[in-house]
């Protein structure tokens, strides 16, 4: 299988702007979405909508500062469709509880095996769920945390010393884990500790600093890029 239509649009722009290689992942199914980013929606009764407007923001942000191809928003998408293989970046979070059932974890291992890209970022109050569900994911795999040296802190904006802080909460150093496939592809980057979508929100709904939001929607941007050239 081949990248969907978006995602090689988004790389191909990259490589004239960032010079970036791209190692395209076979895999995908051939009809695509016009919408190159999904949202989850999981079961448990967690969150997974807040932060409702923290993406469209983000690509806005992105659009104007790189020559990513995005859309004016996110869709959702659940992980027992079928639509989940046209989507080349997913984002997961939420503040409370996730549950995936055996089906949802070998769709998404599938999924994510074959090439797609998972961003969860921890809304505060998620960690503790979602680490058992990714083990149903991958359970031969560790979460291990991303060195700074990695192009995902690095392409295009400077984040060498890792995440940036967004919200204080418990004061905790912001980390970011993943999990690599063979070849050495991040497949899920998990960020905890920092809320990147609270930043990402529009000033007016968490009274971020400017230079606080600023970070998150780099750090974003970041993100946006690793998963559309990889």
């Amino acid at each position: 299988m081949t990248l969907p239509p978006t995602r090689c649009i988004c790389a191909f722009l990259l490589i004239g702007f960032l010079g970036l290689g791209v190692g395209g992942p076979e895999g995908w199914a051939q009809e695509a979405s016009s919408v190159s980013v999904a949202r989850v929606q999981y079961s448990g009764g967690g969150d997974w909508y807040s932060d409702e407007k923290s993406l469209s923001q983000l690509f806005a942000f992105a659009q104007q500062h790189t020559l990513l191809d995005l859309p004016p928003r996110e869709e959702v998408v659940e992980l027992t469709t079928d639509k989940l293989f046209t989507f080349p970046y997913l984002y997961l979070t939420g503040h409370g509880n996730i549950t995936l059932s055996a089906a949802e974890a070998e769709r998404l291992r599938r999924y994510l095996l074959q090439g797609g890209f998972l961003h969860i970022d921890d809304n505060y109050g998620l960690d503790e769920h979602i680490r058992p569900e990714l083990e149903k994911v991958f359970p031969e795999k560790k979460l291990v945390e991303v060195p700074f040296d990695h192009s995902i802190y690095n392409v295009p904006y400077d984040f060498s010393d890792g995440l940036p802080k967004i919200h204080e909460h418990d004061g905790k150093t912001p980390k970011g884990y993943g999990y690599f496939d063979e070849n050495g592809r991040l497949m899920v980057f998990y960020t905890v500790e920092t809320d990147l979508g609270d930043g990402w929100d529009p000033a007016s709904v968490h009274d971020n600093p400017p230079e606080k939001r600023r970070a998150a929607l780099r750090m974003g941007t970041n993100i946006l890029t690793y998963a559309m050239t990889h």
